[in-house]
């Protein structure tokens, strides 16, 4: 892969986080991160206290990219079907006609993903991972790209589900915003004076251009010994927590390493995108002991344990 085509991925990406903050004041790190994620295609789960940003964060990004948006807003009534489709009966044809869900879309907002129960949620694992739905004994292709962004209520636990541990897997990264500091603050009281930014945002990035942009991402060169990095990486997180980061949380850390290098206009992946990327990727895939400290104490205690090489 030549280096132009890797600037030009990175630009691809950086005209949406432009874009995006021109609607989301701050947090300029987290946009970056979803659009890595995005990058190398994997899926984030926005986790935060409500009023902060969470679903505009998923709109603009969704807005910025040519593409085809789809919302679920999930509740406790909300069935599978309702998410993945489902065949009606056409009576003029005496046929069964599918209609595709939701889900069928290129960027598709989970909002408020644990207001619904474990069977509704799961209606997104074969989606997220395999990239296709199969219903009625019939398997269909997701479009490309396909891009998941779910937002969770962190605050009312006694009326959501817990999201079981296979399906938090699926997400590449968990990310939260946090209440902005004064300053964001009363830009974005400025912003929404009159019209609110999110109506009048434009696409700046063609769907082609984001495929493109992901597959550069995936051809980004990853030397044996960043690959060795990472695995050891994993490693201690097994050894010092109670569940430890899987393979494909490798895998998922490994694509937002490549990610990050892109963004840096780079077709080769450092340890330093590695170390950049492990917090929001491996912290939500981890579970500790009562009074052994938290997640994010593992993954500071990995990343100063574990040597960049041999």
């Amino acid at each position: 892969m030549s280096r132009s085509t890797t600037a030009t991925a990175g630009e691809t990406a950086r005209r949406v986080i432009d874009n995006v903050s021109e609607v989301i004041v701050g947090n300029r790190e987290e946009i970056e991160h979803l659009l890595v994620a995005l990058l190398g295609q994997g899926h984030v789960l926005l986790e935060d206290v409500p009023g902060v940003g969470k679903t505009m964060l998923a709109r603009s990004v969704a807005t910025s990219v040519e593409c085809e948006f789809k919302r679920v807003q999930f509740t406790p009534d909300l069935l599978p079907a309702d998410i993945t489709g489902v065949n009606v009966f056409d009576q003029a044809d005496q046929t069964f006609e599918f209609r595709p869900g939701p889900v069928f879309g290129n960027v598709v907002l989970g909002d408020e993903i644990n207001r619904a129960p474990p069977k509704t949620q799961a209606a997104l694992l074969e989606a997220m991972e395999e990239r296709q739905v199969t219903a009625d004994g019939t398997t269909r292709e997701l479009p490309e790209p396909f891009f998941v962004v779910a937002t969770q209520n962190s605050v009312e636990r006694d009326r959501t589900y817990e999201l079981p541990a296979a399906e938090l897997d699926r997400f590449a990264m968990k990310l939260s915003l946090g209440y902005p500091d004064p300053d964001d603050e009363t830009e974005i009281l400025g912003r929404i004076v009159g019209e609110h930014p999110i109506e009048s945002l434009e696409p700046v990035v063609t769907t082609e251009e984001l495929v493109a942009a992901q597959t550069a991402t995936a051809d980004v060169t990853v030397s044996e010994a960043v690959r060795d990095y990472v695995t050891r990486l994993a490693g201690y997180s097994r050894q010092n927590a109670q569940l430890g980061v899987s393979p494909r949380g490798s895998v998922a850390l490994l694509r937002a390493a490549q990610g990050r290098a892109v963004l840096d206009d780079r077709d080769y992946v450092v340890p330093d995108d590695v170390q950049r990327e492990i917090a929001p990727v491996f912290t939500h895939r981890i579970r500790v002991d009562c009074g052994e400290g938290t997640p994010a104490d593992v993954v500071k205690a990995a990343l100063s344990i574990v040597p960049v090489e041999r």
